[in-house]
């Protein structure tokens, strides 16, 4: 005898495969969402951690609050109706994701952590409601014998996650070097109404007319999505980048990756140096013996490439290579920026730590650290692993010039030090007399 009891009569079950599909697709989109969630904040708030935690603590939320309050909708109205409902409803809040970031965004630029919360919740938090409330809903069509729902619920466990590795890798290494984000959340959100209509209509839980409303209304949102302009020149793997014109130097150009100011160019004047800590990194290398010699130098981080076409200028027969992550950013610079590489200005394209160590020993006069992703070093090159790689490229008496931005009381700022003085014999600092900005200069040798 049977000692676990039917569940109570219901619609009629999905099949394993269409279950698995539609909580593969619902999963796979919130993290879609998440992921491009921070590419679409960026431009106004930056790309920090805060962003990153803002983003992922809302769509968790989500998440959560979606499974409960799905699972108990389902349990009190027809599943069917409701789970064409979620489908539709995800895809067309997804669509509005876009249009809303780049509608709130300009208001809340240097808004802090809090605005990037509050935008966040506005755009993120609905779709990622409304979609994960697909899987409990699944699993109420699902569920016919309570003997069975270990094997039910862990199943559709087992493919909502699939769904979201699927996005999460789909996003990383597909959508966002090869699409643009509006053109990825246009695609997904469309996907989304498409399925969901395609159910209700299949299984008769939606009627043509309603269907013909939402359709036009998922176009209206589509168009708004592809209207409100992106903010970004190009998007990029790795940032929103955008060239600006100086109102007060018709030559000077200005590269802004996400919300901050990375590089200044004068396209006329390759001497000009806007920024004050590359005066104090250009007044360092000028004092490398012997001096007016061409030299050889190496950056890490290429930007906009100011220093490069600054030493070329001011050294004559110089040879630089500079070590870039970003292709796009590369591309950009000659497009927009006046670079034109040559044997005497190369690039190297790659993470700056593994480029390298493929330098050979003893190649170098000068090693200029200036890369960061937002307003952070990567962390691995800033380690006494990777000063150790500078020192073993440069040449004697070679000079390692390393940009910090510190504003947390110097402590990031010490700890380089730190990490300097246990490599080179003679480390001095730079910086603005009396309480200082956040960029720091520090040199090794």
């Amino acid at each position: 005898m049977n000692a676990e009891p039917a569940g109570p009569a219901g619609p009629a079950p999905l099949s394993k495969d269409l279950a698995a599909a539609l909580v593969f697709l619902a999963s796979g989109v919130v993290l879609v969402l998440e992921i491009l969630g921070v590419r679409l904040l960026a431009p106004y708030v930056g790309l920090t951690l805060e962003t990153t935690t803002s983003i992922i603590g809302v769509v968790l939320a989500g998440i959560a609050g979606g499974s409960a309050l799905g699972g108990r909708a389902a349990d009190r109205s027809d599943p069917r109706r409701l789970l064409s409902g979620l489908l539709v409803s995800g895809g067309l809040l997804a669509l509005c994701t876009v249009p809303l970031v780049r509608l709130l965004g300009p208001g809340v630029e240097g808004g802090g952590d809090l605005a990037a919360l509050g935008v966040a919740a506005v755009a993120l938090l609905p779709p990622a409601a409304v979609l994960s409330a697909v899987t409990p809903t699944v699993a109420r069509l699902e569920l016919r014998d309570l003997g069975q729902s270990g094997t039910v619920v862990g199943r559709l466990s087992a493919w909502a996650t699939a769904g979201a590795l699927a996005g999460t890798f789909g996003t990383g290494f597909v959508l966002v070097p090869l699409v643009s984000v509006s053109a990825s959340v246009l695609a997904v959100g469309s996907l989304l109404v498409a399925a969901g209509l395609a159910f209700g209509l299949a299984s008769r839980s939606a009627r043509a007319g309603p269907a013909v409303v939402l359709v036009t209304i998922a176009c209206g949102a589509a168009a708004l999505s592809l209207a409100v302009g992106s903010p970004c020149e190009v998007e990029s793997t790795y940032h929103c980048a955008t060239v600006t014109e100086d109102p007060d130097r018709p030559s000077g150009r200005v590269l802004v990756l996400d919300d901050l100011r990375h590089s200044y160019v004068d396209l006329e004047d390759p001497r000009h140096l806007e920024f004050e800590y590359v005066r104090w990194i250009a007044d360092a290398v000028a004092g490398v013996q012997p001096r007016d010699a061409p030299l050889d130098a190496v950056f890490a981080g290429g930007g906009g490439f100011t220093l490069p076409r600054w030493l070329a200028a001011a050294r004559p027969g110089s040879r630089s290579r500079v070590l870039e992550v970003d292709a796009d950013v590369v591309s950009l610079a000659r497009a927009r920026l006046g670079l034109r590489t040559s044997p005497a200005l190369r690039v190297t394209l790659g993470d700056a730590r593994v480029a390298l160590r493929d330098l050979a020993g003893d190649s170098a006069d000068v090693l200029v650290g200036d890369a960061f992703g937002a307003v952070a070093v990567p962390w691995h090159l800033a380690t006494a692993e990777w000063v150790a790689e500078v020192r073993r490229v440069l040449r004697p008496g070679g000079l390692y010039a390393l940009n910090v931005i510190d504003g947390g009381g110097l402590k990031l700022f010490r700890a380089q030090a730190a990490t300097l003085l246990a490599a080179f014999t003679d480390v001095r600092a730079v910086a603005r007399p009396g309480p200082s900005g956040p960029n720091l200069v520090l040199l090794g040798s």
